[in-house]
């Protein structure tokens, strides 16, 4: 069957943020030319204009992406546990996981705020920040944790987590920083809980 348009067009752009994200990882941003990446994906590098505005705006697609997979992992781990507090744990301990990932470091904690910026990273960023505050809401209203609003603790701990993985990318043994880091999350963790679960330290 002939493809769409649409079709042509989903399948050559998820052929070069594919192309760029290995790219990117492997070689960083700064070494990394759209002739290259248009190369690998085998199209012109005209295709890539014809679908990114620059460099940046293929590195956001590439950013975007790496969120969206982190996100599923992080709602996979928070659906595992009828808990609403320790399943935001798990959650917590499933994106730290993550970011062991070479690739995930390389993108999202080292290159990211260079290619893009603060303001730019932390709009892509959302979904896990919003993912977040609604586990802290759950937890909240389930009495796991002291009522509050939960933006300012939702803050407090993305901010503390992406730090933590940013540390844990840039460790000479990122096995032991990561090993270190679970072991204060959780007791982070554990202080802010009223009663306690079985799933609480993990």
């Amino acid at each position: 069957m002939r493809q769409t348009q649409a079709q042509r067009t989903e399948a050559t752009t998820n052929a070069l943020v594919a192309s760029a994200r290995e790219q990117f990882a492997r070689d960083g941003y700064e070494a990394t030319s759209l002739n290259a990446v248009a190369t690998a994906a085998g199209v012109s590098k005209g295709a890539v204009y014809h679908h990114f505005d620059n460099k940046p705006d293929l590195f956001a697609a590439v950013f975007a992406g790496e969120v969206t997979r982190a996100a599923a992992i992080v709602a996979r781990a928070y659906r595992g546990d009828a808990d609403p507090w320790a399943g935001f744990q798990a959650g917590c301990h499933a994106f730290l996981a993550n970011c062991l990932d070479p690739a995930v470091q390389r993108i999202m904690l080292v290159e990211a705020y260079r290619a893009l910026g603060w303001e730019h990273m932390r709009r892509l960023e959302h979904p896990l920040l919003s993912m977040m505050e609604t586990g802290i809401e759950q937890a909240t209203v389930a009495g796991r944790i002291a009522p509050r609003p939960p933006r300012a603790l939702t803050h407090l701990l993305f901010g503390a987590i992406c730090e933590t993985a940013m540390e844990v990318a840039r460790a000479p043994d990122p096995l032991a920083a990561h090993r270190d880091a679970v072991d204060e999350l959780s007791n982070l963790l554990h202080g802010l809980t009223l009663r306690p679960h079985g799933g609480d330290r993990l």
